[in-house]
């Protein structure tokens, strides 16, 4: 992490109301907790976005509006106009390969199947943090279905309790 450089971390989901509370969602929820409830949101760089100072460092909070698979774009303009190097990046997001509220950070990486961070990886590189935030298989539960299907389902209010949980641990 650059010091003298400003913070960028990204929330990863779609926009739009019928994707809200969907478990490809999870990256938008935890950076609307991060921000806070008194977040000033403003739509530029094809993203809701949230600046304020931390510790006297500029934090931007991003929620790309273009799709999950094109949140490259986003992350790279909010970059490139902040001057934000890689290592000054994080990005939250789901992973259907963890169990259900598990949480585990790693910097780089492989992009695992999942296309927001195969945007972003295509767009800056893979020397981002990236905070993963567990939502299951389906086969975890006995189900066969494809596994996009899976992602873009609702959470039952039982694991919506789970995943506000998890999101409440999250100390960057």
């Amino acid at each position: 992490m650059q010091e003298n450089k400003p913070v960028l971390i990204v929330g990863l989901g779609n926009p739009g109301d019928e994707y809200a509370r969907t478990r490809h969602n999870v990256g938008f929820m935890a950076v609307m907790h991060l921000a806070g409830d008194n977040a000033k949101w403003k739509s530029e760089f094809s993203a809701r976005t949230f600046t304020t100072n931390v510790d006297g460092r500029r934090v931007i909070f991003a929620m790309p509006q273009t799709y999950m698979n094109d949140s490259g774009r986003a992350v790279r303009a909010i970059m490139d106009f902040f001057k934000i190097p890689v290592e000054n990046l994080i990005v939250v997001h789901d992973d259907m390969d963890l169990k259900l509220g598990d949480m585990r950070t790693k910097v780089g990486g492989s992009s695992a199947g999942h296309n927001g961070i195969k945007s972003i990886d295509a767009a800056v590189g893979r020397d981002y943090m990236r905070v993963r935030i567990g939502i299951d298989h389906p086969r975890n539960h006995g189900l066969n279905i494809d596994a996009a299907d899976w992602v873009l389902g609702r959470f039952t209010p039982e694991q919506i309790t789970v995943i506000n949980d998890t999101i409440k641990k999250i100390n960057l």
